[in-house]
């Protein structure tokens, strides 16, 4: 699908995430909580604040633009409670959410998709709270099975290993909606064909990005193979996901997707070796990978690269 295909969310004031890197602590101690600079919601998008997440609804195609939520490795090693599996309507959606129903409906080819989770009911079990919340139908996103049980939950996993390894993550996941995607049940929920995540690294020594854009169905692909810049992701989505960063830095941050940077437990294996820096940053992978640029045609680029900020030689490789 063409990029021209994609529709902008908003014209003239696209919902605008901001969330670096201003952070305000609860009196518990358990509960950590972030600031957002948003906007009003563009057309009919409603932007609803839980207890861990907020999201942007859009109505039209009944399920939420973007999930946005923090990740940290004190959440993430916290299991306090077990999933629940308590998937019901978001009271919160003042429009009206997704329905059980519209999930045990078929496509117009008699398919059944699975209620495919944004924000991650393993990424909750930090509090009860979070937990049940997780199962609101606006978290949720009608996916292949191969896909939601596959290579979506190996993202997912990973991600909570970062987490664990780099201590803290900003989330923003969700659905690419277009304009003529097939639907689900009375509510018409579309059914997207693909899905993103962008993933926020921040530290006292240093703040890192990375994106990824996966089709909705099964993959086999090393997880590293979907990665690209946060940049790509704005492009394929129409969301500017960090516009209060300084020009300077977020320009730097999101061109940038670096794919040594990040550590590939089950994708890309990296050496101490390949791990070491000089005074020119990480050294040339031993392995290549696929480019993470975007063509102009709004595909992946295909070539393989060596290069550390795993972009070919045309797209701005070393």
């Amino acid at each position: 699908m063409r990029i021209t295909d994609f529709v902008v969310l908003c014209v003239v004031a696209p919902i605008i995430l901001t969330i670096f890197p201003y952070f305000l602590v609860a009196q518990n101690d358990t509960t950590i909580r972030y600031a957002y600079e948003l906007p009003a919601a563009c057309g009919d998008n409603q932007i609803v604040t839980h207890f861990a997440y907020t999201l942007s609804y859009n109505e039209r195609h009944e399920q939420a633009d973007w999930v946005a939520y923090l990740l940290t490795r004190a959440r993430v090693s916290e299991k306090v409670t077990q999933r629940g599996d308590n998937f019901r309507p978001d009271p919160l959606v003042t429009t009206g959410s997704a329905e059980l129903a519209d999930y045990k409906a078929a496509d117009s080819n008699g398919k059944h998709y699975d209620r495919g989770h944004l924000a991650p009911a393993a990424d909750m079990a930090w509090a009860v709270e979070a937990m049940d919340e997780s199962f609101f139908l606006s978290n949720m996103s009608p996916q292949t099975a191969g896909f939601n049980r596959g290579i979506w939950k190996n993202l997912e996993e990973l991600l909570r290993a970062w987490a664990l390894e780099y201590d803290t993550l900003f989330v923003a996941t969700g659905p690419v909606l277009t304009n003529g995607l097939p639907t689900l049940g009375a509510n018409e929920v579309s059914i997207p064909e693909y899905y993103y995540k962008v993933i926020l690294r921040m530290s006292e020594n240093d703040t890192l990005a990375i994106g990824f854009i996966l089709p909705n169905a099964s993959s086999k692909a090393q997880l590293s193979s979907f990665a690209v810049s946060i940049d790509s992701v704005e492009t394929f989505t129409g969301i500017d996901f960090f516009p209060a960063l300084p020009d300077e830095f977020e320009e730097k941050v999101e061109s940038n997707c670096c794919v040594l940077c990040w550590s590939w437990e089950k994708t890309v294996s990296t050496s101490p070796a390949e791990k070491k820096t000089n005074e020119n940053g990480p050294e040339r992978r031993k392995s290549s990978v696929q480019c993470s640029a975007m063509t102009q045609a709004g595909t992946r680029c295909k070539r393989q690269t060596y290069s550390p900020n795993g972009k070919c030689a045309q797209h701005g490789g070393d």
